[in-house]
């Protein structure tokens, strides 16, 4: 008990946590586990939910606990020490894990218990898991068994590398750059740089690619030249074009493409697409590349529109002809500027990270009838924070919020699980749920607080939709309680549903307070901002069903080696209007695909933007005429959709908010893409 990992009395002990600790805590939990699925598969223990729950979910939770507290680690504060402990032990874990869901004997169990002696929650749960023991190899037999586990265990190391590769390639390019080429980089952007330089002992600035810093940068910076540096090494990180080729992942996507192949023929199926659609809503690749196609053909003259506006726009104010990949950034940003008569680097002030997240609270807080609160655990880095929420004085959930960039940190924001509600079978308590909410978002400079810019705001909001589903369920049954057991295709809808609030004016003047002054965001500044809301998104629909089409149809594609970069650009020609340069390598940092869980379900964001544009104009229909939103309404909603986790299908669900299927129609209007282009 002196291993943190081995503590499970209450939350995890991040700060007491060392590389040290790993490997003898998975050993022992391991152990646990081996030993609970040799009894619950003796032939004479009973084909019995609760009892095998008692003996065998009890262990693999700890086991499933400890790992994701390293796993977590791993991403949040890497070091060279935690990264090659877990790389160590990531094989023994992952074939645990395989030899578990492909138990023949187990899988008999689960097939002999009485559906009838079970509540709906766990009749559900079962479907899922004999349908999991499909899919995870426990029909399969002899040398095709022993090759489907030796693929799950190379597919969990590969990919691991793959993810390692971007973030070593983000965190080794960095340029230091004299104060003649930063005009038009915003102060706060120039203010960090420069300590990042003077702290590699440097004069100048330092700039890296880190979204913080190269977003600002290609957005303002007035130097096309410089900007065409930084543009180039972010699309070319981790490739054969990058001048870093010791993390190069041309060769790690052909062997996880293979391995996916190779995995869904052993398994009948054709293509790993089909495999990954067994578990989603949707019904076939063909069905989802219909839906992005027929997206795709009413978004193109929206998309067409915002392009010639552009080049318009930059030949003639900006006197700039022939634009280039790196250009279009900053040429939108100005645009932007010269129409709305404002910039994101003007409203930025106004979002203060404590009082975002009092505004994100307040909207929760009344539309959910929960009450939240700071609270007190072990960190694992001093800009992280711990909050509880409660209903009427009882613990419903917490989670742990780490907003900030830094070096060793994985890129992007995320939710995820540290513990599951659960009615747990072995003590007969509540075990509430704990969430991990991560975004890398800039520091505060100058003593004053971080500000964020507003898509950092919407980005806040998506991965709390994600955290509510997590904590606010209801479901006692661990395998369906939460975002557990949600068809992936839909597990977005709650986090998309969220960002609708941040173009409410009835919630952001609850969340705005100028850094300096204190005043809130002028409601002319959120007029100005309401109507740039859809500024290009026809281009914006196209850039995501760009990246839905190359997912989809490398995971539908059969071929023995699949050409990554001629298949992207036969989808560009089909549905994008803008064609970025030769060198550009996006897939080789497409980490959502190759290292994040949405294999052939990248579409999900369309198609769950499709269900939360519809779930949210439920909330417009009841609005009151102030814009004051149904409580009654947000109740539903709560008990319909987040409540409910994933103990039915997620359509049952969304009909028993809106008493209907979704409509397309809410989104197109939401994007502004529902009336006639001129």
């Amino acid at each position: 008990m002196n291993n943190p990992l081995l503590d499970f009395s209450g939350l995890p002990l991040f700060d007491r946590i060392t590389p040290a600790d790993v490997t003898p805590a998975i050993s022992e939990l391991l152990k646990n586990a081996d030993a609970a699925l040799a009894e619950v598969t003796r032939a004479e223990f009973p084909a019995d939910w609760t009892r095998i729950s008692q003996v065998l979910d009890t262990a693999t939770e700890q086991l499933g606990r400890a790992w994701g507290a390293v796993s977590h680690l791993q991403a949040v504060v890497d070091t060279p020490e935690l990264r090659a402990t877990y790389n160590a032990e990531l094989p023994r874990v992952t074939e645990f894990w395989t030899r578990l869901g492909a138990n023949e004997a187990l899988y008999a169990k689960y097939k002999a218990i009485n559906p009838t002696s079970l509540n709906h929650e766990q009749q559900h749960a079962r479907e899922l898991a004999l349908r999991n023991f499909v899919l995870s190899g426990a029909e399969l037999t002899g040398a095709a068994k022993e090759r489907f586990a030796a693929i799950q265990e190379r597919q969990a190391e590969v990919s691991q590398l793959f993810s390692e590769h971007v973030l070593d390639a983000t965190d080794a390019w960095s340029l230091i750059v004299g104060v003649e080429e930063t005009a038009g980089i915003p102060d706060d952007v120039l203010h960090t740089a420069r300590t990042a330089a003077q702290a590699d002992g440097k004069d100048g600035y330092k700039l890296t690619l880190k979204m913080p810093c190269y977003l600002p940068v290609m957005q303002y910076a007035h130097s096309s030249s410089l900007r065409e540096k930084l543009y180039r090494a972010y699309a070319t990180r981790a490739s054969d074009q990058s001048e870093h080729l010791q993390f190069d992942n041309s060769a790690l996507l052909q062997e996880i493409l293979q391995l996916r192949l190779e995995e869904a023929r052993l398994l009948g199926y054709t293509n790993h697409a089909e495999v990954s659609l067994a578990s989603k809503m949707a019904e076939s690749p063909a069905l989802v590349v219909g839906f992005l196609r027929d997206l795709a053909a009413r978004a193109r003259p929206y998309a067409d529109k915002d392009l010639a506006e552009m080049r318009a726009f930059a030949a003639e104010q900006l006197q700039m002809n022939q634009p280039q990949a790196w250009d279009w950034t900053f040429i939108g940003e100005k645009l932007k500027e010269a129409r709305y008569a404002f910039s994101d680097q003007e409203v930025k002030p106004y979002f203060t990270a404590p009082k975002v997240l009092d505004g994100l609270f307040k909207i929760v807080e009344t539309l959910f009838e929960v009450s939240i609160s700071k609270d007190q655990a072990p960190v694992w880095h001093s800009g992280v924070l711990f909050y509880r929420i409660e209903r009427q004085g009882e613990l419903v959930g917490q989670f742990y919020l780490d907003p900030g960039a830094r070096q060793g940190k994985r890129g992007g924001a995320w939710m995820d699980d540290v513990r599951a509600r659960w009615l747990r079978p072995d003590n007969g308590q509540l075990q509430t749920p704990v969430a991990h909410l991560v975004c890398n978002f800039a520091e505060g400079v100058n003593g004053q607080p971080p500000l964020l810019t507003h898509d950092d705001v919407i980005t806040l909001f998506h991965e709390c939709g994600h955290g509510l589903h997590h904590m606010l369920t209801q479901v006692n049954e661990r395998d369906v309680s939460g975002i557990s057991g949600v068809e992936w295709d839909a597990v977005e809808l709650p986090s998309q549903f969220m960002e609708n609030f941040c173009w409410e004016w009835s919630v952001l003047k609850h969340m705005t307070a100028h850094v300096e002054t204190g005043k809130p965001l002028p409601r002319e500044l959120f007029d100005k901002m309401l109507a740039a809301k859809n500024f290009q998104s026809g281009l914006q629909t196209l850039r995501q069903i760009e990246f839905s089409l190359l997912d989809m149809c490398l995971h539908a594609d059969t071929s023995e080696r699949v050409d990554v970069m001629a298949v992207l650009q036969q989808v560009r020609d089909e549905v994008s209007v803008m064609h970025p340069p030769a060198f550009n390598r996006m897939p080789h940092s497409f980490s959502h695909i190759f290292a994040g869980g949405y294999a052939a379900g990248y579409y999900s964001y369309k198609w769950a933007e499709v269900l939360s544009a519809d779930a949210y104009a439920a909330f417009e229909e009841t609005a009151s005429a102030d814009g004051e939103h149904s409580i009654e309404t947000g109740r539903r909603y709560r008990q319909s959709i987040l409540e409910a986790g994933g103990s039915r299908p997620a359509m049952a669900s969304f009909k028993a908010f809106r008493g209907r299927e979704p409509s397309l129609d809410a989104l197109l209007r939401h994007q502004g893409m529902s009336s006639a282009v001129q």
